[in-house]
């Protein structure tokens, strides 16, 4: 991107910045710029919420809170170039808050948001693939890039459970719900065999054209449940709410770790600052001595 370009250039030569803080830079936002690609969004263009949800992949993601406040601080020098060369006329990492100051996870969704977006009806094409993909992101608590990479031979569908590859190719076993594992079925009976045609292919969730699904049309199909449900959402939220929700219930957390895909028990522990913020709110609410 030429803007990028140019702003690493000014970073260098107007600023005088070193070679490190460069390469910083340039490392960081292109990372920054592969996430948006995804989204279909560039550099110009994202809003607060692409940074948030960004950042809320790298927390999920087991970084540290230096690493993520380096990436911050980059995005930030780049807006403020951007605001100089009137590029843009609001900076949307201006309220973002630095990870020291963060209290906890982006807020997990209320049953209720969870049901009206699950029984949410489409009039398209691809509704059954897409709500199957839905179900299963909150059913199962799974990472997109596990949900588009499912193969037919992953799914059990009698047996409830399914097997994904998560980071590092490292294989778990994940438990499915009899409304998933029922979406499943009827995605893999009454659409499926008109998307894969005569090409034939491995995966369970295909595009229209028989390809297999990709990031960007599964962000896309999230927007519109969650616009049609009246739902503010992210895959990532989704997949904070199965964990929030499985803590709420009296889950483990060893098995909330696995379930996740968790290579670090510490990552899934902040989940349980969520439920007791939540449990805290509950009592507060509706205990007669707390009012």
């Amino acid at each position: 991107m030429a803007t990028l370009k140019a702003f690493l250039s000014y970073a260098a030569v107007e600023k005088g910045l070193s070679r490190n803080t460069i390469m910083s830079y340039a490392s960081d936002l292109h990372a920054f710029e592969a996430f948006l690609d995804e989204r279909e969004i560039t550099l110009l263009t994202f809003q607060r919420q692409d940074i948030a949800d960004y950042v809320g992949l790298l927390r999920e993601r087991g970084s540290a809170a230096s690493s993520v406040a380096r990436y911050i601080s980059s995005v930030r020098a780049f807006c403020k170039y951007l605001l100089i060369e009137k590029l843009i006329a609001d900076d949307p990492t201006e309220a973002l808050r630095m990870p020291k100051q963060w209290e906890r996870l982006p807020k997990a969704l209320d049953l209720p948001d969870i049901k009206r977006l699950l029984s949410t009806e489409l009039p398209t094409r691809m509704f059954l693939r897409d709500s199957a993909m839905l179900e299963l992101l909150y059913s199962s608590g799974l990472r997109v890039s596990e949900i588009i990479t499912i193969r037919i031979q992953d799914l059990n569908v009698e047996g409830g459970f399914l097997r994904v590859f998560g980071k590092g190719a490292k294989e778990r076993v994940v438990p499915m719900n009899h409304r998933a594992a029922g979406k499943m079925k009827r995605y893999q009976l009454e659409l499926r065999p008109s998307l894969v045609r005569h090409k034939g292919s491995p995966y369970l969730f295909l595009s229209n054209r028989g390809e297999p699904m990709t990031r960007q049309r599964f962000w896309q199909a999230l927007k519109e449940f969650g616009r049609a449900a009246g739902v503010e959402i992210s895959p990532h939220v989704l997949r904070h709410s199965f964990a929030t929700h499985l803590l709420d219930g009296g889950a483990d957390l060893r098995s909330v770790q696995k379930m996740l895909g968790h290579a670090d028990i510490a990552t899934t522990q902040i989940y349980t600052k969520v439920s007791s913020d939540r449990i805290k709110k509950a009592y507060l609410a509706h205990h007669p001595r707390a009012k």
